[in-house]
């Protein structure tokens, strides 16, 4: 848990920084699953032309986040007229396209507008790369190896969900991790990484769709996977899937994944009732009544997730008000107007946060208790995906172009 001043980068970054590595951004929401990054040296201001070190074409559409280790990128997309589910690496330093692979083929499933065919960021960890589609009424789990072979594939079985899929992986140990909130018979799953094997499956009672990523913190002196949705939030063992604790409520479904700082848990979402919530994360069966610690309503996001910094969380709304509460508290800090709609959620980098609009503007800020906006950085392309962030640069996928963004140095290797 960060209870240190966030922009006052300490052990890690340093150790990262003498030794001239790129830290990896392997899954969704980067390394520690929370949009943070130690990488510095990252550009504050570009343009459609400046600092674009490299844009390339992506065919077909997707709202997933590239996977960065070393050298390599890891796209998901699907090709709609051709039916296509794929997969795609390329050079980190170059865009070039070194392998692509069809994970499956399959009838366009049905969807929310704001969703796509390739909505779940690929995990990797170096070695490998783990991706998740449905295909029809199944969920598809594949792993590939660096050079794009195929180790195995596996269906923890269907999923129902009026808004199509998204359920971006999280590894964890020897593990590969996979939500499958839905409108029937519903789980969390662990498979072996080398073999695809089930290793624990833990039942999701209240049967509801929900989208939200699991993530892992190490919180109460414990390893504790996380994550909202299915009318509830709760905590699991991420070795077995034995329940710890659980919320109810406050709502039904969930896309948000939940961020920590000061001890705090910081939960925001969702349908039919938005709503933002502070939990300890140090109780044991239903704490509804004893954990929750605050409770507000004031800007809460459906989809963006929210991000910790020091004594602060921070978050946009979908309709563009982002704001910054005490993560004791609550207590609301400030609360400033972005872009006109957010899908994407904010990464963090040398005391800075990077929120990316609808419209492809970034718009950065200083990640502190008094709202300050350093730059406004107009794409001029849609942009629905989250960034990520590697060897100095930040890497935009866009609705038609994977863009590196970065000051005009070598990258770290």
């Amino acid at each position: 848990m960060r209870s240190v001043t966030c922009w006052v980068w300490l052990a890690a970054l340093l150790t990262v920084a003498s030794a001239g590595m790129a830290e990896p951004w392997p899954s969704w929401r980067g390394p520690r699953g929370d949009g943070t990054s130690t990488e510095t040296g990252l550009p504050v201001r570009w343009s459609a032309e400046q600092n674009v070190l490299w844009k390339v074409p992506i065919v077909g559409k997707g709202h997933s986040s590239p996977a960065i280790w070393g050298d390599r990128i890891f796209v998901t997309t699907c090709n709609e007229r051709s039916k296509k589910r794929l997969l795609w690496c390329l050079d980190a330093d170059s865009g070039k396209l070194l392998w692509e692979r069809t994970v499956l083929t399959a009838p366009l499933e049905r969807k929310n507008r704001l969703n796509s065919y390739a909505s779940s960021t690929p995990a990797t960890d170096g070695k490998h790369v783990w991706v998740s589609f449905l295909d029809r009424k199944r969920v598809v789990v594949a792993c590939y190896d660096k050079a794009g072979g195929e180790i195995w594939r596996k269906s923890p079985g269907e999923l129902h969900a009026v808004h199509g899929f998204c359920s971006s992986l999280l590894l964890y140990k020897d593990m590969v991790i996979l939500n499958g909130d839905q409108d029937a018979l519903a789980y969390i799953v662990a498979f072996d990484q080398a073999t695809g094997a089930e290793r624990w499956r833990a039942d999701r009672p209240n049967r509801t769709r929900s989208y939200c990523p699991p993530v892992v913190f190490r919180l109460a002196g414990k390893d504790q996977l996380v994550l909202s949705g299915s009318k509830c939030v709760a905590s699991y063992n991420p070795n077995d899937g034995k329940q710890y604790w659980l919320v109810d409520g406050p709502t039904e479904q969930f896309v948000a994944s939940l961020v920590t700082t000061e001890g705090m848990l910081m939960v925001t979402g969702g349908y039919p009732t938005l709503h933002i919530i502070g939990i300890r994360p140090d109780g044991a069966g239903n704490v509804t009544d004893s954990h929750v610690t605050w409770h507000v309503r004031k800007n809460a996001s459906y989809v963006p997730s929210p991000i910790a910094c020091g004594k602060y969380f921070f978050l946009v709304s979908d309709k563009g008000h982002a704001s910054c509460l005490e993560a004791k508290t609550g207590k609301y800090m400030w609360t400033q107007r972005l872009g006109r709609h957010h899908s994407a959620s904010p990464v963090l980098a040398e005391g800075r946060l990077y929120f990316v609009d609808d419209d492809g503007t970034t718009h950065v800020l200083n990640a502190a208790p008094k709202f300050e906006r350093i730059a406004v950085n107009e794409l001029g392309e849609k942009c629905f995906a989250s960034p990520a962030i590697s060897g100095g640069r930040i890497y935009l996928r866009a609705e038609r172009h994977l863009y590196c963004i970065g000051k005009d140095t070598p990258p770290a290797k």
